[in-house]
């Protein structure tokens, strides 16, 4: 099968009885027993954990089915622009932002500040529009040991 690469994405139609449209889904395009999709099962500091069993790819053409999602984590504005119409917030260039993801795929932006503790991120985002990540640069941030990966390190 040609699979897209492991990752975050939308679901443009409704796969199976299990996955609605809409949905935000992990994609293992090599997991046991093969290629699946999974769904969130709780967050945790604003990044979104799995279920560790998900739903198997009975053929390629679900994969057609996905939209690619920019990965959670930390990023930096790279130029202006407003959450939505509303521009209820501005994010500005060079500022620091978490992005993050709701059940149903919706981006939020997680703003973190300096605090007496040192950087905190709060657990309430702004929702912004989708064609507004192309204006973020993910950061390389360094990874604990213990830090899970791609979730909750049930699947990478």
């Amino acid at each position: 099968m040609n699979l897209p690469p492991c990752g975050l994405y939308r679901t443009r139609s409704a796969l199976g009885t299990h996955i609605p449209a809409g949905r935000l889904v992990y994609f293992h395009n090599h997991g046991d027993p093969g290629p699946g999709l999974y769904l969130p099962s709780g967050w945790a500091a604003n990044r979104a954990r799995w279920h560790a069993r998900g739903t198997p790819l009975p053929d390629a053409t679900w994969a057609e089915h996905l939209e690619p999602l920019p990965p959670e984590g930390l990023y930096r504005v790279l130029s202006s622009f407003p959450c939505c119409a509303k521009r209820c917030r501005i994010f500005e260039p060079e500022q620091l932002v978490q992005l993050g993801y709701t059940g149903d795929a919706q981006a939020l932006l997680f703003l973190p500040e300096w605090t007496e503790q040192g950087l905190t991120v709060p657990t309430t985002g702004a929702r912004v529009e989708r064609e507004h990540l192309e204006k973020l640069a993910l950061l390389k941030v360094a990874r604990s040991e213990s830090a899970p990966a791609a979730g909750d390190g049930l699947l990478h």
